[in-house]
């Protein structure tokens, strides 16, 4: 008897696809073990704090040539270049001079107003400058950013830089407006050392924490300029805290923030140091405990709150 034999049946792409051997991962469908085990890490991820911390002191030589770099290039269209540093808060001060020394006569009851109006305008531009550099500096450096790995704090450490660069350059200016006005340099000046060393902790800190919030939210650049404004105002840049707030008319809790405000603080500190007649008598009580506190909470609280975000700066 004839057997039939039936014809073989080709294999159906989905069978041929089961006779293929998957490849191998170690752990099934686990392809981030797979990834851990060859050495490959997400990109842009946020390091440790130590080795994110280590990974910045590596970059202290870029962050010296780039703060060194922007403050060269701020003035270079300008005619009068390099000598704007110095002329622009001159001239601020010498509006401030107008206005509230003439006009509102904020300068009755102050001995020596043009060295005590002069420092305050110095010593906030300081301030207000560095925190307003900190606005843009993620948003203006995106093509940085994206292109090269580093530490994104570098940027508005380096941008904090500039501005302490640009404020040594003015000194120069301050101490011959002081000596003009018979402020003779003398040993209190070396107060003023670590007094900016406090302030520049402080503003460092503080333009970190904007960079942040700018980065994120980059209508912050649009709202820091009348931000800053208001705190300029209360922080005794063109009149005295110590007359305002030594009349015993305001409530106590306004005194304590009039007093203990930290721009108020350190022009305070440099106002002591470098003119005569300001006296330990116009100072808060435990005026140096509360810089350092300042500096400190903002320096290292504001660097946590960047560092927080790292992996964030540069997409979307």
């Amino acid at each position: 008897m004839s057997q039939t034999i039936a014809p073989a049946t080709p294999a159906t792409p989905a069978s041929a696809a089961s006779a293929v051997p998957e490849p191998d991962t170690g752990s099934g469908t686990d392809l981030s073990a797979l990834a851990r085990r060859h050495g490959l890490t997400v990109s842009g991820a946020r390091p440790a704090l130590p080795a994110y911390v280590r990974a910045l002191w590596s970059r202290r030589h870029f962050i010296g040539a780039f703060a060194t770099a922007r403050l060269t290039a701020q003035y270079s269209q300008a005619k009068l270049g390099q000598i704007w540093q110095i002329m622009t808060p001159l001239l601020n001060a010498t509006v401030y001079y107008f206005i509230f020394g003439v006009l509102l006569n904020t300068k009755h009851g102050i001995p020596d107003f043009v060295p005590f109006l002069v420092t305050g305008v110095f010593i906030w531009t300081f301030t207000s400058n560095s925190i307003m550099a900190g606005t843009r500096a993620i948003s203006g450096n995106l093509g940085l950013v994206r292109a090269l790995h580093f530490p994104r704090a570098a940027l508005p450490i380096a941008l904090a830089l500039q501005q302490l660069q640009q404020l040594l350059f003015s000194m120069g200016a301050l101490v011959v407006i002081l000596v003009c006005f018979g402020q003779y340099p003398a040993v209190g000046w070396l107060l003023a050392l670590p007094a900016l060393l406090l302030q520049s902790l402080f503003n460092t800190g503080v333009s970190m924490a904007v960079a942040r919030l700018a980065a994120r939210t980059p209508d912050i650049s649009q709202l820091m300029p009348f931000l800053l404004r208001t705190w300029m105002y209360v922080s005794g840049v063109m009149w005295s805290v110590d007359k305002v707030t030594g009349g015993g008319d305001l409530p106590h809790v306004v005194t304590v923030i009039l007093r203990y405000n930290p721009a108020a603080v350190f022009i305070d500190l440099v106002r002591f140091a470098l003119i005569d007649s300001y006296t330990a008598g116009q100072l808060p009580p435990h005026v140096w405990a509360a810089a350092l506190g300042w500096a400190l909470l903002a320096g290292v609280g504001g660097f946590l709150f960047f560092w927080k975000a790292e992996e964030e700066y540069g997409r979307g």
